[in-house]
C-alpha cells in the first residue's frame, strides 16, 4: 500500500516521540544502575533522538527479514528495566528484541525482559559511595586522548574505570592550555562531547564532572601518584617507550600503582593481550601487560573466526595503514627505512610485526602468516588484506555468510564488524569500536583460498579494544544480556 504524505509524517513524529522518552530512562539506568545499553552494538547512552532513530534503522542490517527494529517495542523493554531496580549490566536491546521474537513462548513482552534479566533484578547496591578504579594515562597523544574521551563517556555512576591523572612532560608555560585545547578539538574524530574546564592553579583539566590531574614528569619511577588521592590505580603507558617488562616496571616503583598496560606490542615474556580472543589468560598475578598493536586487534579476531570453521594452512597479511606521528611530514632523517619521506605525499613500503604478532595471542597461527605493510597518505583508518589458503574449500557467499553471524551472534561481536555495500570508503568507519570491519562485498573466494578485506579505525577502534582490557583487568565488566 502506498503511504500518503501525512500518514509518513505521523510515524515519524511518532517514532521521535518515543525516541525522546527513550532518553531519560537510558540516561537514569547508566547513572543510577550501571546499565550500559547499546542496539547491536551502537551505544545509546548521550545521544540525540536522530542518534537513536539511526540505531533503529541499522538493526535492518542485523534482522534477517531486514525489517527496521520497532521502537514500540525498545521503548516498552526500557521502561520495564526501569521498574526492575538493576545491578550493573550491558543490555543489547535490538538482540533482547529479536530473542523475545523466536523464543518468546507465549509470553508478552514484558515477562520475557524480567525474566531474561532476573540474574540482575533488584541487585542496585544501596550504597552512594563511588568506588570506581583509579585510572593514569601515563602519555596523552593520539590514544591518550582517545582513551580519555572513551574513559569519560563511561563515567557513568562512578563505579567503574575513572579517569584520575595523565602524565606529560611539560612542552610550554601555556601546557595546560594546549592539552586541554587537543582534548577539545580533534581534527579526525571532531569536538569532545561535553564541557571542559581548566584550573591553571592546580593544574587540573575538568571534563564532564571528572577531575584529572596534570602531572608534569621526566621520569616514569619518581611520581608519588598517592599525594593526588590516587590509590592501586591502573596505569596505561601509551608513550610506547618502554615495551618490556623491565622498562615499564618503573611505574610499579611509584605509590599509587598497581597494574600497567601498555598500549603498544609487548617485547619479551610481556603477555599481548587482543580482548576477545585470549582475555581470559589476564591474571590477578599479572601487572604488566600489553594490548597488542592496532592492526593486531584488527585481524586476529577474523583470523580466529575463519580458523576455527575452515582451518587457515597458511597465509598474508598485508595492511593499507594510515601515516602515523612516528613519519615525517616532508622528507627528513629519520632512523627507520624509508619513513624519512613525506607521509602526505608518499604511499611508503614498511614493515608490520602484526603476523607474527597474532601468533603470540593465538598460538595455532604460530608459523603461518607472513606479513607487510603500506603506509599512505590517509590520517586515520586502514585496512588489512587477509589472503588466506584454507583447510576445507567455501565460497564467497558461504564466508560472507558465517562472518556476518560471528559480527551478529558470536563473542567476538564487539570485536568484528561486517558491512555489505559496495559504496563504502575509509572515512565511512571513523570512530568504529569494532576491533575490525569486513568488507563483505570486497571478499574473494577460488575454492579454498579467499581474500578478506577488513577495515579497521586503527585509533579509535584500538583504544575501544585497551579500553575492555582495562575493565578486565579493574574486574569491572558487567554481565551481558541477553545471554
Amino acid at each position: 500500500m502506498t503511504q500518503k504524505p501525512d500518514q509518513c509524517l505521523g510515524e515519524w513524529i511518532d517514532r521521535e516521540a518515543l525516541a525522546e522518552a527513550m532518553i531519560p530512562l537510558i540516561g537514569q539506568l547508566y547513572r543510577n544502575n550501571n546499565v550500559v545499553t547499546s542496539i547491536y552494538g551502537r551505544g545509546l547512552i548521550n545521544r540525540s533522538v536522530i542518534a537513536i532513530l539511526k540505531a533503529h534503522r541499522f538493526a535492518r542490517h542485523r534482522i534477517a527479514d531486514e525489517a527496521e527494529l520497532s521502537v514500540h517495542d525498545t521503548f516498552q523493554v526500557l521502561k520495564t528495566m526501569s521498574e526492575m531496580n538493576l545491578g550493573a549490566a550491558s543490555v543489547d536491546l535490538g538482540k533482547l528484541v529479536a530473542k523475545y521474537k523466536e523464543a518468546g513462548n507465549g509470553r508478552n513482552l514484558e515477562q520475557f525482559v524480567r525474566e531474561e534479566l532476573a540474574e540482575v533484578a533488584d541487585k542496585r547496591h544501596a550504597s552512594t559511595a563511588r568506588k570506581g578504579t583509579d585510572v593514569v594515562l601515563y602519555g596523552f597523544g593520539r590514544i591518550g586522548r582517545l582513551l580519555a574521551r572513551i574513559l569519560i563517556e563511561k563515567t557513568g555512576g562512578g563505579d567503574g574505570l575513572r579517569l584520575r591523572a595523565i602524565v606529560v612532560r611539560k612542552g610550554a608555560d601555556n601546557d595546560l592550555v594546549k592539552r586541554a585545547s587537543l582534548l577539545r578539538r580533534d581534527s579526525v574524530h571532531g569536538p569532545f562531547d561535553g564541557t571542559i574546564t581548566i584550573d591553571e592553579a592546580n593544574n587540573t583539566i575538568t571534563a564532564n564532572g571528572n577531575l584529572i590531574q596534570v602531572i608534569y614528569s621526566n621520569d616514569p619511577a619518581s611520581v608519588d601518584y598517592t599525594q593526588y588521592g590516587i590509590e592501586n590505580a591502573l596505569l596505561v603507558d601509551n608513550t610506547g617507550k618502554w615495551r618490556d617488562a623491565e622498562g615499564l616496571g618503573q611505574h610499579l616503583k611509584c605509590p599509587g600503582v598497581e597494574r600497567v598496560v601498555l598500549t603498544a606490542p609487548g617485547k619479551g615474556e610481556l603477555k599481548n593481550i587482543v580482548h576477545g580472543i585470549n582475555h581470559g589468560d589476564i591474571t590477578a598475578d599479572d601487572k604488566i601487560i600489553s594490548a597488542a598493536s592496532c592492526t593486531t586487534n584488527a585481524i586476529v579476531p577474523v583470523l580466529k573466526a575463519v580458523n576455527d570453521q575452515y582451518g587457515i594452512v597458511n597465509g598474508h597479511v598485508e595492511t593499507v595503514h594510515s601515516y602515523t606521528n612516528d613519519q615525517n611530514l616532508i622528507d627528513n632523517f629519520h632512523k627507520g627505512s624509508r619513513r624519512g619521506r613525506s607521509a602526505a605525499l608518499n604511499m611508503v613500503i614498511t614493515e608490520t610485526g602484526a603476523a607474527t604478532a597474532a601468533a603470540k595471542a593465538l598460538p595455532v597461527l604460530k608459523g603461518k602468516l607472513t606479513g607487510n605493510a603500506i603506509r599512505v597518505p590517509t590520517p586515520n583508518v586502514s585496512m588489512a588484506i587477509l589472503n588466506l589458503n584454507l583447510e576445507k574449500a567455501t565460497s564467497r557467499e558461504e564466508i560472507n555468510e558465517y562472518l556476518r553471524q560471528m559480527a551478529m551472534h558470536s563473542d567476538l561481536q564487539k570485536q568484528i564488524d561486517f558491512v555489505n555495500s559496495q559504496e563504502v570508503v575509509s572515512t565511512d568507519f571513523v570512530g568504529s569500536r569494532h576491533a575490525g570491519v569486513v568488507d563483505a562485498e570486497a571478499t574473494i573466494c577460488n575454492d579454498n583460498r579467499v581474500v578478506l578485506y577488513v577495515w579497521y579505525d586503527n585509533e579509535f577502534g584500538y583504544s575501544c579494544q585497551v579500553v575492555r582490557v582495562m575493565e578486565d583487568m579493574a574486574g569491572v565488566n558487567p554481565p551481558a544480556f541477553p545471554r
